[in-house]
């Protein structure tokens, strides 16, 4: 009997009747005035399969509908604007879920963002006009973005699932093919393959009534929320330490009017439709990649300067500039950096000039922008034409352009507060047809590892005549802009030319993209450890969506942090781990190439991304003066199949469900109209009575 309960195993029947589908749910988020993304209904949306492969598909979903509601499947090359559209609109009483299967077939983009990403967040807006040069999606020829669909702007009454492992796709087509792929007029007369997606999101309308029905039942029911405003950290360096002062000496708060800092700037977060997926390989890794390499040598080549340089990495830019908008908040309040730095504050005043990285997406073609003239952005110019040529990089370059429709970047939260701000703007031409969206990743830049750590030493510079991985590989090309860049700066900063044959190094940019790009378990961040911690358990790239308030301090916030320590702070020698560690902060000891331990004195910090809208109780949410995106609370996700049974096998199986009542009602009022019968009621013990004991 052991044996026999060892080798047989339970199964529920609810286990038999439902499939579990693995994939990536669509959020739903807000801002002051609108909703946008997808929710389930309570409880869970189910849907009839039904394959998108052409318009014919649509047609049948608008005009027949034989068994509703029905669950698309479509595939990326038909998650058009115009068809998925149509189908909330026209047939949207008809459906209840839409599932996008991860199929390129046909696929030449894919953008869920709008042709104009942040458009209300520009630096023109509350300034109209009819010779607004402002981004508008009326005008595809001068967006940004001209492969957006917008559908992250727009508000979906049922869920979008978004499955891309191959074994679940073949799960789901399996069973239409089997169910529902035949007589499809007939549909409703047999048994159908079905889809139940759980995603209900409690947020609805906008952020501020969010957040005021957040507010009253918190009053009733500590703890109630309904969405979280977006909120993340900025990270950022000094190229040299700032002097501390003790919190004892008077005026230690106060701003030095005479500092003069360059600030060095670009984002981190990129964001999608779907949650955890995207990787924003091209829209955001390759200028941060860029801005690594650019602090990393400067910090190796400039000893000193009568300008220190500060190398900010925006979180939240994707949502309204949340990071930069913060930033120049607490610039204008005096409230950066944190008191717990012990320095003074830095104001806008301060800044003699923002060099801001935007999108690179041709590595081989850089464009200055401002948005007001800039003699620094005609001295930038002419240096990139000068060392591009000295150098042989073969990036074409070209003189400032000025105008008011500045791209999507950080700058943006500068000029709106003072449009002579001295700001320059680096970018290429709009080339990502994937922009912000799923298949932004790895195979978009056409990033190859190259794995050559083990003999390189990735934290010093590399001779320009070097070439491990081909003269038109991406680590190269990454490697001369950066390169140039750098060399712009330094000659921007110290008035005279940069002599040695150094740039960049394209081995430190592979272990960047390597890391970032397809696994946290990598040289690199194994050097900004101590040698003795492990992160082998760590195997997906850090994620770098915002997160929300109140949440931890996202990965990519560590991992930004914790290179800035390595490829920016002063290595110590001669300082044993002991003594480091005794020093603490702004000290740290880290593993380095060698992995054998080392001392470093950091300058980097963070600082927070929280839109400072939240800040202010009477804050009029329809004033676009900041970014107020806030994200759905939510309880449950799951996605499963089934098989929905026939409206005949469900009659029949009432019938047979009411019939067996009945008989079972008649047989136990003729089983208790007859029990004394059935059940003798009378004695019919045989069993003898012992005999009473005699009494004398």
């Amino acid at each position: 009997m052991l044996v026999l309960a060892h080798e047989v195993s339970g199964q529920r029947i609810k286990d038999d009747m439902y499939t579990q589908v693995t994939g990536a749910h669509c959020f739903r988020r807000l801002n002051g005035t609108h909703v946008t993304g997808c929710s389930s209904k309570n409880g869970g949306s189910v849907g009839v399969l039904h394959l998108i492969e052409g318009p014919e598909d649509i047609d049948f979903l608008v005009n027949s509908h034989p068994s509703p509601p029905y669950a698309a499947i479509i595939s990326p090359a038909l998650y058009t604007r115009e068809n998925i559209l149509r189908l909330r609109d026209q047939a949207g009483q008809y459906i209840s879920v839409l599932v996008l299967i991860n199929n390129v077939t046909g696929m030449d983009h894919f953008s869920q963002e709008s042709p104009c990403p942040n458009e209300f967040s520009s630096l023109l807006v509350g300034q109209p006009g009819e010779n607004d040069e402002r981004c508008s999606a009326a005008r595809p020829e001068q967006s940004w973005n001209p492969w957006g669909s917008g559908l992250l702007q727009e508000d979906f009454p049922f869920p979008v699932y978004y499955v891309y492992e191959a074994e679940e796709i073949d799960k789901l087509r399996d069973c239409y093919f089997k169910f529902n792929a035949h007589d499809l007029e007939r549909q409703r007369e047999r048994s159908l393959c079905s889809i139940e997606v759980k995603s209900f999101m409690s947020a609805a309308v906008s952020s501020a009534n969010c957040i005021r029905r957040s507010n009253f039942y918190n009053s009733f029911i500590p703890a109630t929320k309904y969405c979280d405003p977006l909120q993340g950290k900025n990270v950022y360096a000094t190229l040299f330490p700032r002097p501390t002062q003790s919190t004892t000496e008077e005026g230690w708060r106060e701003r030095d009017a005479n500092e003069r800092i360059v600030l060095v700037s670009t984002r981190t977060d990129t964001t999608t439709m779907f949650d955890g997926r995207g990787q924003g390989a091209m829209d955001s890794v390759l200028p941060f990649t860029v801005l690594i390499s650019v602090a990393h040598f400067l910090a190796k080549v400039l000893p000193s300067s009568a300008r220190n340089v500060l190398f900010v990495f925006f979180n939240g830019e994707s949502y309204d500039y949340i990071g930069s908008q913060r930033f120049v908040y607490d610039l204008q309040t005096g409230a950066f950096p944190t008191r717990l730095t012990q320095t003074k504050s830095i104001s806008m005043d301060n800044i003699e000039l923002m060099i801001d990285i935007g999108t690179l997406d041709d590595l081989t073609n850089l464009e200055i922008y401002q948005a007001t003239p800039q003699p620094m952005g005609l001295k930038m110019s002419a240096l990139f034409d000068k060392i591009n040529q000295n150098c042989s990089f073969g990036i074409k370059t070209g003189h400032p352009l000025q105008t008011t429709n500045l791209p999507p970047v950080s700058a943006q939260s500068f000029l709106r507060e003072n449009a002579s701000f001295p700001a320059i703007i680096i970018t290429s031409p709009p080339g990502n047809r994937y922009y912000h969206s799923v298949y932004d990743g790895a195979h978009n830049l056409r990033y190859r590892y190259g794995n050559h750590s083990k003999r390189v030493d990735f934290t010093q510079l590399e001779d320009l005549g070097s070439n491990l991985f081909g003269p038109n590989s991406l680590q190269m090309e990454i490697r001369n802009v950066s390169s140039l860049i750098a060399m712009s700066i330094y000659e921007l900063l110290e008035a005279h030319k940069y002599e040695p044959r150094y740039g960049t190094n394209s081995v430190l940019i592979d272990e960047f993209l390597h890391c970032f790009l397809e696994t946290s378990d990598c040289p690199l961040f194994r050097a900004t450890l101590r040698p003795e911690t492990s992160i082998a358990r760590l195997t997906a790239p850090p994620s770098r969506y915002i997160s929300v308030h109140n949440s931890i301090t996202a990965d990519m916030t560590i991992w930004t942090y914790q290179v800035l320590g390595l490829l920016v702070g002063q290595r110590l020698e001669n300082v044993t781990k002991d003594e480091c560690l005794d020093r603490h902060l702004p000290y740290q000891w880290m593993a380095g190439y060698s992995g054998t331990g080392e001392c470093h004195y950091s300058t980097q910090n963070t600082s927070l991304a929280l839109s400072p809208a939240f800040l202010n109780e009477t804050y009029d949410w329809t004033s676009y003066r900041y970014s107020t995106w806030t994200e759905s609370t939510w309880s449950e996700m799951s996605a499963r199949i089934f098989l929905r049974p026939s409206p005949a096998h469900e009659t029949l199986t009432l019938s047979i469900g009411f019939v067996v009542m009945v008989i079972s009602f008649v047989l136990v009022f003729l089983i208790n109209s007859r029990s004394d019968v059935l059940f003798n009621q009378g004695s019919t013990s045989t069993i003898p009575i012992a005999a009473q004991p005699t009494q004398c």
